[in-house]
């Protein structure tokens, strides 16, 4: 009887050997840049150890990778990136790419110069594959990416269609938790600061929010949007105490928003949570430095930024990766303590 062939070795067994990722592995095989010398060695030995014989075809389709993710957020504000919910998303997305060879390219998109910049990297094929930020209303950047044919994963969803990868947080089921908070602690004038209205987090948490006041029987006195910024909030209530002198909860569909709220409502001489209580949504490090202190809705946005990412290297290794939804949770603070409100 004749021997079996012997099964030749795999870029994954290459990979185990030489202590690198897939990424890494498949980068040095190809003579691909941004490698490191040591991972280079490592792999280079594992090959020679394995006998190894790289699979023409895969190589000749790897050796078109640059070694380059872009992080494009749908914005005009320069300062975006040091805004907390974005700086927690790039640290996500920094973390889960040291685990490749993969640089991270930064890229604010919303403007005309913006655009174009975007557009010529596409065209340029300078990068591997694309997470987007913020989207708002029907934005060209997905369709962009598309016809350029790369990978590409949504952070939170478009406000129009669902794409094939996307990470988000459960917007509408958190917002539906401050609802009930505030009706279970005895609230009964509640008011809301909601974000951009072509933004499909800002519509999921105010329908949310709306959902969960129906389900306990309470009005929604009135509603404002803050554009998702800390002085946009502030001017948000100022409008909401003008149409709505006593309301006794407020719930703002961002951390910043909240801020601004409190702000307000302490120049009018109105105390949280004794007067008013307050929820926020995002659960950033600065809700524990309020005064008082933020209740919010939990959101895990440094993980949202490791999914993205993980999930683009995924595409872009050519894998399917499936959608992902956070969960979300409450934080309850001092703004809105467990303790239904004294008569």
């Amino acid at each position: 009887m004749e021997p079996s062939p012997k099964r030749m070795p795999t870029l994954d067994e290459v990979a185990a050997r030489a202590g690198v990722s897939r990424t890494a592995a498949s980068r040095v095989i190809n003579n691909a840049p941004h490698v490191s010398r040591a991972k280079r060695e490592a792999v280079q030995r594992a090959v020679r150890e394995l006998g190894f014989v790289p699979n023409p075809a895969a190589q000749a389709l790897a050796t078109r990778k640059v070694g380059a993710v872009v992080l494009a957020v749908s914005s005009d504000e320069p300062g975006l990136f040091a805004d907390p919910f974005f700086a927690e998303v790039v640290v996500g997305v920094s973390a889960a790419l040291e685990q490749t060879d993969l640089e991270l390219i930064l890229l604010l998109a919303n403007t005309p110069r913006g655009r174009e910049r975007f557009e010529r990297l596409l065209r340029s094929r300078r990068a591997d594959g694309v997470m987007l930020m913020a989207l708002r209303g029907d934005d060209l950047l997905g369709r962009l990416c598309q016809e350029a044919g790369l990978p590409v994963v949504f952070g939170g969803l478009p406000l129009t269609g669902e794409p094939t990868w996307y990470v988000d947080a459960d917007n509408r089921g958190g917002a539906r938790l401050a609802a009930e908070h505030f009706a279970r602690t005895g609230r009964r004038r509640p008011v809301m600061i909601t974000g951009q209205v072509d933004a499909r987090a800002s519509v999921a948490r105010e329908q949310g929010f709306t959902d969960g006041l129906t389900l306990s029987g309470l009005p929604l006195l009135g509603v404002e949007p803050g554009q998702f910024t800390e002085d946009g909030g502030a001017a948000a209530m100022e409008r909401l105490l003008r149409a709505h002198p006593d309301p006794d909860a407020v719930f703002a569909a961002s951390d910043a928003m909240a801020i601004g709220a409190l702000r307000t409502l302490r120049e009018r001489g109105l105390r949280v949570p004794e007067d008013v209580a307050v929820i926020g949504f995002d659960d950033l490090a600065s809700a524990r430095h309020t005064s008082p202190p933020l209740t919010t809705v939990h959101q895990p946005v440094r993980a949202l930024g490791q999914e993205m990412a993980r999930m683009l290297v995924g595409a872009i290794e050519g894998h399917r990766p499936s959608p992902l939804i956070l969960p979300t949770r409450l934080t309850v603070r001092e703004s809105a303590p467990d303790l239904p409100v004294q008569a």
